[in-house]
């Protein structure tokens, strides 16, 4: 079980990272709210992890904040949730405004994360309800000081289209959202928050 890594950023297109720990380069699968606040590619970062053993595969995911790693373990025990649907949450919304949520049984509000369906929405209300008071708190802030890729909006489109959403909708939200200047994790974070409607 990998529980902890602590090494050089080696590269972030989203939702995955390179970490280099010890010689070995480790690849994660990560949700935006931790990629919004990484370090830039050469600097030191760690990463609380979650190993996934499944038949045919091994994945492992990468958490910059506890209540990330817990809130995404707690959503894969919810009937008809998996691995990207939680990372589709944790990118979507920050765990205190998920917690929030399902707390005041906000179906219609979970129900606009991509994967989740009317029903999917209220097992999570009825499954979690006791369970997201632990979740502590988590601000999300934009990643510090990131070198801007060569093609910001094409990244973000990708990584939008990677967490759930569909092509043309992408394309839709980035035109909309998207300045001059703007990084690939400034783009998506825009994106779902005009996608989301806050």
């Amino acid at each position: 079980m990998i529980g902890r890594l602590r090494g050089i950023l080696i590269s972030k297109q989203p939702p995955w990272l390179l970490v280099e720990v010890g010689g070995v380069g480790y690849e994660l699968e990560a949700p935006m709210s931790t990629i919004y606040d990484l370090p830039q590619t050469g600097k030191e970062v760690t990463l609380l992890t979650h190993y996934a053993v499944k038949e045919d595969s091994v994945a492992l995911y990468g958490f910059l904040h506890e209540s990330e790693r817990t809130l995404f373990r707690n959503l894969q025990k919810v009937s008809g949730i998996g691995a990207k649907i939680s990372l589709a949450v944790l990118s979507g919304v920050s765990t205190q405004d998920f917690a929030r949520l399902v707390q005041a049984g906000d179906v219609v509000a979970l129900t606009k994360i991509p994967g989740i369906g009317k029903k999917t929405a209220e097992r999570i209300v009825v499954e979690l309800r006791d369970r997201v008071d632990a979740l502590g708190t988590h601000v999300s802030g934009l990643a510090s000081a990131s070198s801007a890729p060569l093609d910001p909006a094409g990244e973000a489109t990708v990584a939008l289209q990677q967490l759930g959403y569909k092509p043309a909708e992408v394309t839709r939200l980035v035109q909309k959202v998207a300045a001059q200047g703007d990084s690939a994790e400034t783009i998506i974070r825009k994106a779902l928050r005009a996608a989301l409607g806050s």
